[in-house]
């Protein structure tokens, strides 16, 4: 046997090891970016689909994006399960009329791989204004519109003024319409709007701006239901972080795009409570006599409360679309 042909031999089984060794080494994922739908004005559905794992686990897969226009996972992300497949992810808290640059990611072993940058721009959001000029952001959930932030209205729709009652024995005996605001500071409306007892939520003169109303209670859980149920939709529901909610503000997303507050409550004693932990609103149903329904948002949980409280206390207030 030849030099040559021993020669060209180990040269064959060289190459074909280190060939099968390359085809063997895991790699980077590949995947492709998913067109951007059911943009809202804080929300929208992205995702992706992976071509290739790189030969190894995938243990995270997702999106991120940015308003810049190669967005990495350094930026705001959405984690979306592992493996190797299609996944389907749910932009939060973006802000409206902005263009937003996303991509899909995922990770093995060997590092992060993105598909393809997709452009897309957030909805204005919608307004109205109550009969004092206050201007409230406008939401679409579902097939319902809903005010993005709690009233501050001092007047009736008929330019009635709803009286500011600071006085504990006087708000406790009350049967008639009436606000206050949290801690009797007016320095907490701007943030958290104001507080009414039912009475006002009730009156006839209506308190919401023109063409909206003081949601039922079962236009309540048509909103609960459409973000997955009691157990989950307080998340939904509830501004992300610990600005204005305690920590740890379990389970908030603010998927919806509702922004619920945690602007707090009068107690019998005269005291305030709540602020930072609680965000009750009326519902214009009455229970019994004396009550009537609310809905309830806490720091610590990710559920929505359903309960009928006495209609003295004093609540925030969301409106929705007639």
């Amino acid at each position: 046997m030849s030099k040559h042909f021993l020669m060209t031999v180990l040269l064959t089984v060289f190459f074909l090891v280190g060939f099968l060794s390359c085809e063997k080494d895991p790699a980077s994922p590949k995947l492709i970016t998913a067109e951007v739908t059911d943009i809202l004005q804080s929300t929208a559905l992205c995702g992706g689909a992976i071509t290739s794992d790189g030969g190894a686990e995938i243990t995270a897969r997702g999106v991120c994006w940015s308003t810049s226009q190669t967005p990495t996972v350094d930026d705001d992300k959405i984690t979306d399960g592992t493996g190797a497949g299609s996944f389907t992810s749910n932009i939060t808290d973006l802000a409206p009329e902005t263009t937003y640059y996303v991509r899909a990611y995922a990770m093995n072993s060997e590092g992060t791989g993105y598909g393809n940058t997709v452009s897309f721009t957030t909805i204005p959001y919608e307004t109205v204004t109550d009969v004092d000029g206050n201007i409230y952001r406008i939401i679409q959930i579902g097939n319902q519109c809903w005010t993005a932030e709690n009233l501050k209205v001092t007047h009736y729709r008929n330019g009635d003024v709803i009286p500011n009652v600071s006085d504990n024995t006087e708000w406790e005996n009350l049967t008639t319409g009436a606000y206050c605001n949290y801690d009797n500071d007016t320095s907490n409306v701007a943030t958290y709007g104001r507080l009414y007892n039912w009475y006002t939520v009730n009156d006839s003169r209506n308190i919401a701006p023109e063409g909206w109303h003081v949601p039922t209670d079962a236009e309540w859980q048509t909103l609960v239901d459409y973000l997955g149920g009691d157990a989950i939709a307080g998340g939904e529901m509830k501004e992300t972080g610990t600005t204005h909610w305690h920590s740890p503000n379990t389970g908030a997303t603010n998927e919806s795009g509702f922004a619920a507050l945690p602007g707090g409550f009068p107690y019998h004693d005269g005291t305030f409570h709540g602020m930072g932990t609680n965000a009750t609103f009326w519902s214009s149903i009455e229970y019994g006599r004396y009550t009537a329904w609310s809905r309830d948002l806490f720091y610590d949980y990710s559920n929505v409360g359903r309960g009928y409280d006495g209609k003295q206390g004093g609540f925030s207030v969301r409106c929705v679309r007639d």
